[in-house]
């Protein structure tokens, strides 16, 4: 699947923004699934009304399905997708009930240690070393996990790796030489791994920020 510009589109129409790791595991989910949508770049600090429409929560990504239906949390557009058609096994690779309670602790316990990690100076209560040990609980499990098996669930890749790795990824770019330095060998090459991976690359892909009155962009 690759980029290209169309006059028309009745493809599912997906608001994103390049570098939200939300965003990135919505569109590595649709791209596992082999699902070609019209892709709208959004710039945050001026969204585009026709997103904020549908979506008044004004967070990406946004998925609008072709019968009008609303996908507005990219774990649900990730489901969603690999729902509809699932090549590589990605929800049938893994216990959906041990998915399902890995993700919901990286979005909840991990993201928010990882957010004052980032952001250290909005968040004096501690040190950013403190917030990053916080942080390495999750990593510990992760490490963990990648001890027995090549990915977190098992042999093959599973909706929980495509829907953690973007933000192990932010994670580790917070400071890249201290991240490598850190005891998790496993998760160090699993998440150099995705970053290699063709669909991530692809995921990756730049586009021009949307503008009434654009070329239908397909990704």
């Amino acid at each position: 699947m690759s980029s290209v510009l169309a006059m028309t589109s009745s493809l599912p129409l997906l608001y994103s923004f390049r570098r939200c790791p939300y965003a990135m595991r919505a569109r590595l989910g649709l791209l596992f699934a082999e699902l070609p949508v019209e892709l709208r770049e959004i710039v945050l600090k001026n969204k585009p009304a026709q997103m904020l429409e549908i979506s008044p929560k004004g967070t990406v990504p946004v998925l609008q399905l072709v019968d009008g239906t609303v996908i507005a949390e990219s774990v649900e557009i990730m489901r969603w997708a690999l729902e509809q058609q699932d090549p590589q096994g990605l929800l049938v690779a893994c216990v959906s009930l041990q998915a399902k309670a890995l993700i919901e602790q990286n979005d909840n316990d991990f993201k928010h240690w990882l957010n004052r990690y980032k952001y250290a100076d909005r968040h004096p209560e501690r040190t950013q070393i403190e917030y990053r040990q916080q942080g390495e609980v999750f990593l510990q499990l992760l490490e963990s996990l990648l001890t027995k098996n090549t990915y977190l669930l098992g042999s093959s890749p599973s909706i929980a790796d495509i829907g953690i790795m973007p933000f192990v990824r932010q994670f580790a770019h917070v400071d890249r030489q201290v991240f490598y330095s850190l005891p998790y060998p496993k998760l160090q090459l699993w998440l150099q791994h995705w970053l290699q991976h063709p669909l991530f690359v692809q995921a990756m892909t730049k586009f021009q920020p949307w503008q009434e009155g654009d070329d239908v962009a397909i990704f």
